[in-house]
């Protein structure tokens, strides 16, 4: 049965972050594509002890271009249940929902349940993670519920999709990379961009970008910025993204390891519209992560063809194969700060070149033509 109408479950406008951007994107190339698609977020996302950062809300203006339904409440039944009958009876032809938290699973598996009823509607998940970075009680249960209501499911990792075998194994699935993160603009020439940023024009910069969290390895990135070769190169840290921990034990390192001087602070949101000044400042991007599945962070650094020095965990370093787009070093700080002085001694315009060429097949119309046919695997 050929697929004429989307639905989006996720995170959009007013709602902020990678996973809304994401959402939004994959909305506009299921349009491009001649699908009448809408996205379907949430009037109330986390409750406020789930959510670490400042706001869960954007300032930027609500896209003009999408159809963006706010109207689910993550904790309330009655409404899972109003949300779900009203989209069994829209009936569209397929319904991709993400998920990502345990948290999610009763709203979303509730909503799910329901539009199955109407023996029409396919469903596919997008599994961002399946085993959550920060585990709590009730996971497992959440999980299992939520999984158990989709038909097929998308992943961006081995790792997940590791993860997702080990409670559905019988249904469809592919693991896919992630699409480019291409709408946040063109890149800009690196001196405006640091003009703009009000940052210096002739030191090495590396980026840390995105939301601070403890798995992300920040601190070990700090400590390997006190650390020689690194201590002495003269390149210094632009840390870009909002804490969504304690900020204190961070601020320490840096003061406690005399740093201050190599260390540039934007440690607030990055709105949608400063991003791209972000990314085209630095030379380099550094993904310290101690544990991964995939990152938001790589396909951001394709599109604005910076080079990146990441972690050999999850499935980072297939993303960034070693010596082709980047350099893949150990979770350690001295590793660290050994390949990132190493990069500085490279040819750099080998790395861009390399990525230039690579991400050609990383594009949005190749992800939602795999969305297709997965759901062509799919029985009604």
């Amino acid at each position: 049965m050929p697929l004429s109408s989307i639905v989006i479950i996720g995170p959009a406008h007013p709602l902020r972050g990678g996973l809304a951007s994401f959402d939004e994107r994959l909305a506009r190339e299921f349009q491009a594509q001649g699908f009448k698609t809408t996205i379907y977020t949430f009037s109330l996302q986390y409750p406020s002890f789930l959510f670490p950062g400042t706001t869960q809300y954007s300032d930027e203006p609500a896209p003009k271009d999408l159809s963006i339904k706010v109207k689910i409440n993550s904790v309330n039944p009655f409404n899972w249940i109003r949300i779900g009958r009203e989209l069994k009876t829209l009936k569209p032809d397929l319904v991709i929902v993400r998920y990502w938290l345990p948290f999610m699973g009763p709203c979303l598996g509730t909503i799910l349940r329901i539009v199955q009823k109407n023996k029409h509607s396919k469903i596919i998940c997008i599994a961002d993670n399946v085993i959550p970075h920060e585990k709590r009680p009730g996971d497992r249960q959440f999980t299992r519920y939520f999984l158990n209501s989709a038909d097929a499911f998308i992943t961006m990792s081995e790792k997940v999709n590791a993860d997702l075998q080990l409670f559905s194994s019988s249904k469809p699935n592919m693991t896919l990379d992630h699409p480019l993160y291409d709408n946040f603009g063109e890149q800009v020439e690196q001196a405006k961009a640091r003009e703009f940023l009000h940052i210096p024009q002739a030191d090495s910069i590396i980026l840390f970008f995105g939301f601070i969290r403890k798995y992300k390895g920040l601190d070990l990135l700090l400590e390997a910025m006190s650390t020689e070769p690194l201590k002495s190169s003269g390149i210094r840290l632009l840390i870009a993204g909002e804490f969504y921990e304690d900020s204190k034990p961070y601020m320490e390192m840096i003061e406690s390891d005399q740093i201050q001087d190599q260390i540039i602070l934007r440690t607030h949101f990055i709105s949608d519209s400063e991003v791209k000044y972000y990314l085209s400042a630095c030379d380099l991007v550094v993904q310290p992560y101690r544990n991964a599945t995939q990152s938001g962070v790589t396909p951001l650094a394709y599109h604005f063809n910076k080079p990146m020095v990441v972690t050999n965990v999850g499935s980072l370093p297939r993303l960034v194969p070693h010596g082709e787009v980047g350099l893949v070093c150990e979770p350690n700080p001295k590793d660290l700060a050994e390949t990132i002085v190493a990069f500085f001694n490279q040819n750099q315009q080998m790395f861009i070149q390399n990525i230039q060429e690579k991400k050609k097949k990383l594009s949005w119309s190749h992800f939602v033509e795999r969305i297709q046919s997965l759901s062509n695997d799919i029985q009604k």
